[in-house]
């Protein structure tokens, strides 16, 4: 399953949306919420990162990411 985690690169600052980036996670999971954690854990062992929001994507939105030419995975 391939996750796009919205985060902050610190935080020690207020969340702003205008700072806001994403990354892309594949992780090994059965369920959505099951990923979820996982990535959350994931990225918090290995960043600093203030994490806002992880979202599962469907076929047609990693599609779309992929056109757009954003899509990269992250491997930690």
């Amino acid at each position: 399953m391939i996750y796009k985690v919205f985060y902050q690169e610190t935080k020690e600052r207020n969340p702003r949306r205008e700072t806001t980036q994403a990354l892309y996670v594949d992780i090994d999971a059965t369920e959505e919420l099951e990923g979820r954690i996982k990535a959350r854990k994931l990225i918090e062992e290995n960043t600093a990162f203030n994490i806002e929001h992880i979202e599962l994507l469907s076929d047609k939105h990693l599609d779309y990411e992929k056109e757009k030419g954003v899509f990269e995975l992250t491997t930690f």
